[in-house]
């Protein structure tokens, strides 16, 4: 028996492939745009991205290479999984347009060349502190900074997993 690869790995784009993909990225408007680590996928991170891809017509989520995690002081252990799978877990999931990820330590750079109309980020950003904000509202775009639903983190996780459930 053959089986076809999944379509959501259509989704992933690779860093170097980006600027031959831009005009497909940028055919349903308006595009969102959003970044993190996205370590160990939790009820925090579907939440926060559907009602990211809520406020648009598509959803770009770009991903910290596993380098970029190290220097986010997340600890020793971090990331947890590497990029290629983190990036296919978030490409599974339907309010997910496209994933990419960027080795910098922001994503200052990918919000330059992909121009998203809307950039969002988890509540614990203020919108003057969202890397990129002010060159998103200066194309006369929006910044959301989208409160938390639910008290989780991977960084939780890995210490209530570290300690054995306690």
């Amino acid at each position: 028996m053959y089986y076809l690869q999944p379509a959501f790995e259509k989704k992933i784009i690779l860093a170097h492939d980006l600027p031959q993909r831009l005009t497909e990225i940028k055919t349903k408007t308006p595009l969102v745009f959003t970044n993190g680590c996205f370590d160990i996928l939790h009820r925090g991170h579907v939440t926060y991205l559907a009602q990211a891809r809520s406020i648009g017509a598509s959803l770009v989520v770009a991903l910290n290479t596993d380098a970029s995690v190290k220097r986010q002081n997340k600890g020793a252990e971090r990331p947890i999984n590497k990029l290629e799978d983190r990036m296919a877990v978030i490409a599974s999931l339907m309010d997910v347009d496209y994933v990419t990820s960027f080795d910098e330590d922001t994503p200052l750079n990918l919000i330059l060349l992909i121009k998203p109309q809307v950039l969002v980020k988890g509540g614990d950003w203020s919108i003057e502190n969202i890397v990129g904000s002010k060159e998103v509202i200066a194309n006369g775009g929006y910044v959301h900074s989208i409160p938390f639903l639910f008290d989780t983190s991977t960084t939780k996780l890995v210490t209530k997993i570290r300690d054995h459930g306690n």
